[in-house]
């Protein structure tokens, strides 16, 4: 499942996840695209980041990519699912302590706020990256409480 990708956006992170789901597909990832399908119609962002967070907490996914306007809003909808640990990441290096210190397995970008060469380095450095485990783990099961 680590070549497994759930994937989904809002209205206002559309034009971005069309880039995302390019490019990984170029880098031999297999996507779960949940939606939605175009940027004309206003779309409530929690649909999208519950759909990509069942299929992350079922093991369907290994990993799940979520882009609204800001990031803000699908981070803490997809949060709400037991095992889920989204991250909202502007820049490359909350990308890569995203997954070093938290073992995050949800992506989740704004399309307001960062542009598409970042965001693929974003996308591309969490999924490469691994967790550190050690004095983290603890820090880790203690937000599964």
């Amino acid at each position: 499942m680590d070549k497994v990708v759930a994937i989904g956006c809002d209205h206002a992170g559309y034009s971005l996840k069309r880039v995302l789901c390019a490019f990984l597909q170029e880098q031999g990832y297999a996507l779960i695209d949940v939606g939605t399908d175009g940027a004309e119609q206003s779309v409530d962002y929690g649909d999208y980041a519950h759909r990509v967070a069942e299929h992350v907490q079922s093991g369907k996914a290994g990993w799940g990519v979520l882009v609204c306007g800001s990031g803000l809003g699908m981070c803490m909808a997809a949060n709400r699912h037991r095992g889920v640990r989204a991250a909202c990441c502007h820049d490359v290096v909350a990308a890569r302590y995203a997954r070093l210190h938290n073992n995050a397995n949800v992506l989740t970008l704004g399309e307001r706020l960062v542009g598409v060469e970042v965001a693929k380095a974003c996308l591309q450095e969490f999924l490469r990256g691994s967790f550190e485990g050690g004095r983290h783990m603890r820090r880790i099961e203690g937000i599964e409480t």
